[in-house]
């Protein structure tokens, strides 16, 4: 058995497969299927490994928020460079969410966030989330700050 990702756009498969497959390693186009006149209907791609089909299927059916591509990003080079890459032609949007030029959105964080609220106390997981949410491209050292806000208060000998 087999699960991908099926993305119905609306003329737009060999774009969407071309752009998103130059963003990320271990991806690539597979198949292009065409009809008799020579359009193509259908493109089979994977990114990071993952494998998701692009199909050219009228306006019919619209993206929503309610479901998006997540990546993660382990420096904020990396961060930066693919939020250019997908807010280009695109909207951006709270707490590292965006929208691309092909009304698909995305989630771009960073890799570390787990670890930020891995076993965090309730007050530090708040400062993170509070943090994230304030922003529109993440800041990864906002968001490590946010998380060590508390030691460098506890660390600071108060004022008499």
């Amino acid at each position: 058995m087999r699960v991908s990702t099926f993305l119905w756009l609306d003329g737009q498969a060999e774009a969407v497969a071309t752009h998103y497959t130059a963003l990320f390693a271990d991806s690539g186009i597979g198949d292009i299927h065409r009809n008799p006149d020579g359009r193509v209907t259908t493109v089979d791609f994977t990114l990071g490994g993952q494998r998701y089909i692009a199909f050219n299927g009228a306006p019919r059916y619209p993206f929503t928020r309610a479901i998006s591509m997540h990546a993660e990003c382990d420096t904020q080079p990396a961060l930066d460079a693919l939020w250019a890459s997908l807010t280009d032609g695109g909207e951006e949007g709270p707490g590292g969410s965006l929208t691309d030029r092909f009304g698909v959105t995305w989630q771009v964080l960073p890799t570390n966030l787990r670890e930020l609220l891995r076993n965090a106390a309730p007050a530090t997981a708040e400062r993170v989330l509070t943090a994230l949410h304030t922003m529109t491209k993440i800041d990864i050292q906002g968001l490590i700050d946010a998380h060590d806000a508390r030691e460098v208060r506890e660390a600071t000998p108060s004022a008499g």
